[in-house]
């Protein structure tokens, strides 16, 4: 049911933005993802690129690696990835090979967005797996998010 879905992907989204708000007491990016099948949640993080020192260390990628734990398979179907700004181009590679169905996100990301922005991987014909996108959602929140955290970080 439409209405039903929308309740649940506005109830998830808010848990990522959540999430995020706490990735800036690390020093992170306010970026977060988790990954939901069946309404129950497999995996929630935020980046942790700086912490790590790891240029791979999206929150996507992250969840990723936590929800194939959690399952016991690399075949993540049937999951939505609900994250805060849009994939970029190594995230949603990482989510058209774990065969994730579905992708919510609130900010779209005009620099390196992989879902429409900058590049758009989730309708190329020839790839095996197609991944179904929802953006936009919580935009207003998303965005404000990251700008407090650069605006902070500039005055800092």
């Amino acid at each position: 049911m439409p209405g039903d879905e929308r309740a649940q992907d506005l109830t998830f989204m808010r848990m990522a933005l959540e999430e995020a708000s706490r990735a800036p007491a690390v020093g992170e990016v306010p970026i977060a993802a988790l990954i939901v099948q069946n309404s129950q949640v497999l995996a929630q993080t935020h980046n942790y690129r700086e912490l790590w020192q790891d240029p791979t260390a999206h929150a996507e990628v992250i969840a990723i690696r936590a929800a194939a734990t959690a399952l016991g398979t690399w075949r993540l179907t049937d999951t939505t990835l609900y994250v805060t700004v849009e994939p970029c181009s190594m995230c949603i590679g990482a989510i058209i090979l774990a065969r994730i169905s579905r992708v919510v996100f609130g900010a779209w990301d005009p620099k390196a967005g992989a879902c429409g922005s900058v590049f758009d991987f989730t309708n190329e014909p020839r790839l095996n797996h197609h991944v179904e996108i929802l953006g936009g959602l919580l935009e207003q929140e998303s965005q404000a998010l990251i700008q407090q955290f650069f605006r902070q970080l500039r005055t800092g």
